[in-house]
């Protein structure tokens, strides 16, 4: 299997072919990217995904009218059914770092760890309290160390 580098609207694409049809898909290629210049020209459109979209729309009516002027019936337009997908490497590692930030938005805040382990009660800080007990208060708890122990 052949490997043919394409580019087209400016975006490089690999794309894999039998071997003797390099060519052909490079003239496919170029006369995709020929009919998305055309559109742009056209319409102005500039996203991506909605000239390929564009672009897939025209040369699905051409083929259309083809058909009508050839007598060829249409394809029936059947559902297609997607193969079950294996999740990706990185899509499973996206999915656990949600996890991760999930359970921490969950869980509650370090100043309120250390003051309910101290056996009060977490209370919203005054708004005219000390800025120094403030900061005590509100620290978290792994930056809480004995008085012996602070640097």
């Amino acid at each position: 299997m052949a490997q043919v580098s394409l580019q087209i609207n400016g975006y490089p694409y690999v794309i894999g072919c039998a071997d003797g049809e390099e060519e052909h898909l490079r003239a496919l290629a170029a006369g995709l990217d020929k009919r998305i210049e055309d559109i742009k020209t056209a319409t102005g459109l500039t996203g991506e995904g909605r000239l390929l979209v564009m672009a897939a729309l025209v040369l699905s009516d051409e083929l259309h009218d083809l058909r009508e002027r050839t007598g060829e019936p249409p394809a029936p337009a059947q559902p297609v059914e997607k193969p079950a997908a294996k999740p990706s490497r990185r899509l499973k590692s996206a999915v656990k770092r949600a996890e991760e930030l999930a359970d921490l938005a969950e869980a509650p805040e370090p100043a309120q760890e250390a003051t309910f382990a101290a056996g009060g009660e977490a209370d919203e800080p005054a708004e005219n309290a000390d800025p120094e007990t403030l900061a005590e208060e509100t620290a978290p708890a792994e930056n809480i160390a004995a008085p012996h122990e602070q640097a």
